[in-house]
């Protein structure tokens, strides 16, 4: 039966140089090369979470998660698949640390991205750089997450306003919690039914934030105003885009119509988000930069 592949995580860590940005690469003295900072994923740990630990452990600065990149696949000389996910990190202010295993990595070193290219040992970590290089700077981040699973609504003997989380649900807000906080809210929205908020309630207990009621974000009671109601939520998004950092919590019926109407595009089908689930919105200015499933 086929090999399950190995999950790894890594990071195209940046910080600011002069007029651009250096890039950080580390030397791994058992293979005798240089990477970008990654590792294997711990059992059941999430990838962003993984991505933000390796970049720590490798290269002792804590990495502010940005946006997506590629993935990168490739086989081992085993034979065994391995998919590596990578996301653009921002380097976050203070004294880094020495990496935690020396064996691992025994020398970390902060490039322009012409010279890491020069220095990289692999391709697939030289077209990252390439892709970075080419970016726009980014300049905010808002994450948008639809409710965790509140069971049927026929189900439910009560307004439907008032469906609660049910234990799946309950464990998909406890999951979501932690790589939602990497990316370092300072506030909190939720649609108005009860399970939008549950769905933030972990989050909330771990930043110590409160959670803001939004109607923007609720699905409308006719599916013919979906529209209008996405273009109202666009709009919100726009005015919270320029404030401190936000996380919402929205519903499924209208999430993929405030996604299409923000990047412009011409259906809805692309952004469908499963329940427990969500996005990364990363902005240049007013322009949407990336969309990054989380």
């Amino acid at each position: 039966m086929p090999t399950a592949p190995v999950r790894a995580a890594g990071a195209v860590l940046w910080r600011s140089a002069g007029d651009g940005i250096e890039v950080c690469v580390v030397h791994r003295p058992y293979l005798a090369d240089w990477s970008l900072p990654k590792g294997k994923l711990d059992a059941d740990e999430h990838p962003l979470a993984g991505a933000v630990r390796e970049v720590l452990e490798e290269t002792g600065v804590r990495g502010e998660p940005q946006l997506r990149l590629p993935e990168v696949a490739y086989t081992l000389p085993d034979g065994v698949p391995k998919a590596v996910e990578f996301w653009l990190m921002r380097a976050a202010d203070g004294p880094a640390a020495d990496p935690i295993d020396p064996t691992e990595v025994d020398t970390v070193s902060w490039l322009s991205p012409a010279d890491a290219l020069a220095r990289l040992s692999y391709p697939d970590d030289r077209r990252l750089v390439e892709h970075v290089a080419a970016l726009p700077p980014v300049t905010a981040l808002t994450a948008l997450v639809r409710h965790a699973h509140a069971g049927k609504r026929g189900e439910f003997d009560g307004p439907d306003a008032l469906r609660p989380l049910d234990p799946l649900g309950r464990a998909q807000a406890e999951l979501l919690g932690p790589p939602l906080a990497l990316l370092g809210p300072q506030r909190l929205f939720a649609a108005t039914p009860l399970r939008c908020r549950q769905t933030l309630e972990p989050l909330s207990a771990r930043l110590g934030l409160p959670i803001v009621t939004d109607r923007a974000f609720a699905e409308p009671a006719e599916p013919a105003d979906v529209p209008a109601r996405a273009k109202l939520a666009a709009d919100r998004l726009g005015e919270l885009r320029d404030g401190p950092r936000a996380a919402v919590c929205s519903q499924g019926k209208v999430i993929p119509s405030i996604l299409m109407e923000l990047a412009g595009a011409g259906s809805a089908e692309p952004y469908k988000t499963p329940k427990g689930t969500g996005w990364i919105l990363t902005w240049s200015g007013d322009r949407l930069l990336a969309l990054s499933r989380i």
